[in-house]
């Protein structure tokens, strides 16, 4: 350490030369360094507004690659390359400073050494004759001059002469000596930690609100970093000398100052994009936010099962088909796919769900060739990115526009969208939901001139449509057959709302439970299940409302992997939801709708063309109120119930109309699949 503290010792002797007070002079000390390390301070500080300037493309990055570690790190590399920025230079003040702090230690220790550069031999007869250590004893020696336990007369030589020098050398600074330890003495000095600490706490909350890079790190470094200076601030200010502990304070103090300074004369603001920054925030957040949850035994053991099922998924070679469900309800609408490829084929179907408790796990234990994966939605992104089969069936839309990517590993493989609702895919989905899959199964007509026109408007290439139908309507029908030989013992009314903004259950369930709550009327509440993901604690909090209500007035449905509901009630009440349609055409029943507010996903729906058949159908299959029409709920139920047979047989037109190959059970989708797997596989032969 004398290497290092000789040079800084003669700026603290200049200094302590032209103030006269050791304490003031430890205070230019400090401030000199700080000026001495401005250019590195600039360019630290330059450097760190390089880091927030490409944050923003650093989160979608992570949104994008989540999981896929090395390709983050790779792309991370690329984008610190293009703008030179260096992550080690914000190392080098931290290093600098623990430098001078050992450095200001080694001085206010060695004064006699450091500051008035006594002769080592001077400085051992002086400890001789103060009776102290040579090398640790030298404010021992500045204390008993001071005190006048040693003269110049008990000495000869250089040391006498050194005398008068070290009786300069005052110690006291606002009333506490400067070459005292707090812990060997406490009282008064129990003070010293304390304003350690403080001047800690101010610095970093100073750097958490207006340091370039800090600001824009998580509540947890912030809190961390502050919690560990103050503490080390507080620790070690009971076992440094407290000239030691006045160094930090002072170099806190002007830190806060020179940090202000530097963001006035090289504004942040000036450079990064804080809008960009917040929206990527966002967007990472988004993808944070999957597969949350309390982190007990139970997700443990998800969690060991993931790692197993997506080393196994990729332990397998040549898959051809794999199918991604959301969760265990969405198993209805691939069901006639499977069924069908199984009977027709020897394929093996690959099933990947975000549900740890889906039921194909069950059903797989039954067909050998039905292989299901549990994969969260935070790993499904790498999963996704590293698809390696030749065809990849989900329902999901939004292929490539969120945190699900078309694969990185086989550029040929091709993505059918199957519809899970009959709806229309213009404004109900968001622009570009299905832009990005190779082939669309559609439901009806409606759907084909949908994609055709937004393929025009948008001047998108071609994709395959396949005239698939709705199998899940026509086993509803069935179902509905079935139970029609039943005769049940109350009236059934189902409320079955959507989850956009509006919808029944955030703007009249009350009114319409209490309005058709009656003797003889039995009422579902059936959420949608995207509402039941969103939206779990005000799910939670009505069915906690109602828990007293008696049960054979009200229940609440949410298992959504049964339909039971749909098919046995006599009437649905729904805002813009596609169940409508399932209950109208499988019961041929009519259906109450409420008008709330609009289901548009897609802003830019006109442009299609192509009126949506969530309008166009509305006044075909039942009757809609405004919502403050709600006080003619009941009597409009009734007359709904009571001519139901009227509609029957016009909506029952509608349904052939309205999808294609009924009552083929999905067998053109089936069909689909079979001649793409065999034409990919000759594709492969001939390369």
């Amino acid at each position: 350490m004398d290497y290092i503290a000789v040079p800084f010792g003669y700026l603290m002797k200049w200094c302590w030369d032209i103030i006269g007070n050791y304490g003031v002079a430890i205070i230019l000390f400090t401030l000199l360094t700080k000026i001495v390390m401005l250019p590195l301070s600039v360019w630290v500080h330059k450097n760190s507004i390089k880091m927030v300037k490409i944050q923003p493309e650093v989160n979608f990055l992570k949104a994008k690659l989540y999981g896929d570690r090395e390709r983050i790190a790779e792309e991370e590399a690329r984008l610190h390359k293009r703008e030179k920025y260096n992550p080690l230079i914000s190392i080098i003040p931290l290093a600098v400073q623990i430098i001078l702090l050992l450095a200001v230690v080694q001085i206010i220790k060695a004064p006699l050494t450091h500051v008035l550069h006594l002769d080592a031999d001077v400085c051992r007869t002086l400890a001789e004759a103060a009776g102290a250590d040579f090398k640790e004893g030298q404010l021992d020696i500045v204390r008993a001059v001071l005190d006048g336990r040693l003269t110049e007369g008990m000495l000869t030589g250089a040391a006498a002469e050194a005398i008068p020098a070290i009786a300069t050398l005052k110690l006291d600074f606002l009333g506490l000596s400067l070459g005292t330890i707090p812990s060997s003495v406490w009282g008064v000095y129990i003070l010293v930690p304390v304003i350690a600490a403080l001047s800690s706490y101010l610095l970093c909350y100073v750097q958490n609100a207006a340091n370039v890079i800090q600001a824009e790190q998580s509540k947890l470094n912030k809190y961390g970093m502050t919690i560990l200076s103050v503490g080390l601030s507080l620790y070690l200010g009971f076992f440094v000398y407290t000239g030691v502990a006045l160094y930090w304070v002072a170099s806190n103090v002007f830190a806060i100052i020179q940090q202000f300074i530097l963001n006035a004369a090289i504004n942040p603001k000036k450079y990064v994009d804080y809008d960009a920054l917040q929206k990527s925030r966002e967007e990472l957040q988004k993808i944070q936010d999957l597969d949350g949850g309390k982190k007990d035994a139970e997700y443990r053991a998800n969690k060991k099962r993931e790692r197993d099922d997506y080393k196994r998924f990729f332990g397998i070679v040549n898959k051809h088909l794999v199918i991604y469900s959301e969760r265990s309800g969405f198993y209805k609408y691939f069901e006639a796919l499977i069924d069908g490829l199984l009977r027709r084929s020897n394929i093996v179907i690959h099933y990947v769900t975000n549900d740890p408790h889906d039921a194909i796990f069950e059903m797989a234990k039954s067909e050998p060739r039905l292989k299901p994966y549990y994969i969260g939605q935070r790993k499904l992104i790498t999963l996704m990115l590293r698809m390696d089969a030749d065809i990849v069936v989900m329902t999901t839309p939004d292929l490539q526009t969120y945190y699900i990517k078309r694969s990185l590993v086989r550029k040929d493989v091709e993505y059918i969208y199957v519809p899970h609702d009959m709806m229309s895919v213009h404004m109900g989905f968001r622009k570009g939901a299905l832009d990005n899959f190779d082939t669309v199964f559609c439901t009806g007509p409606h759907v084909s001139r949908e994609v055709r026109a937004t393929e025009k408007v948008y001047e998108l290439p071609k994709k395959n449509l396949v005239e698939f139908g709705y199998p899940l309507a026509e086993k509803l029908e069935a179902s509905c057959v079935a139970e029609a030989l039943k005769k049940n013992e109350k009236r059934e009314i189902l409320i079955a709302p959507s989850w956009q903004e509006d919808n029944l259950l955030d703007s009249c369930v009350d009114k319409l439970i209490s309005e058709l709550m009656a003797d003889g009327t039995h009422i579902t509440v059936r959420p949608h299940p995207e509402y039941s993901k969103r939206y779990r604690e005000k799910l939670a909090a009505l069915v906690e409302k109602y828990k007293d209500a008696p049960a054979d007035k009200l229940s609440f449905e949410l298992d959504f992997t049964a339909n039971r509901s749909i098919y046995t009630s006599d009437l649905l009440i729904t805002d813009w939801s596609g169940i409508a349609y399932e209950f109208a055409f499988a019961t041929k029943k009519p259906v109450l709708f409420i008008n709330t507010k609009m289901k548009v996903e897609n802003p830019e729906w006109e442009k299609i063309n192509e009126t949506p058949v969530e309008i166009s159908l509305r006044s075909q299959v039942g009757v809609a109120l405004e919502k403050d029409e709600l006080d003619k709920t009941k009597e409009t139920a009734n007359g709904l119930i009571s001519n139901a047979d009227a509609y029957r047989d016009k909506i029952d037109a509608i349904m052939h109309s309205h999808l294609y190959s009924y009552g083929t059970n999905g067998a053109v989708g089936v069909k689909y699949i079979l001649s793409r797997l065999s034409q990919k596989k000759t594709e492969n032969n001939n390369k």
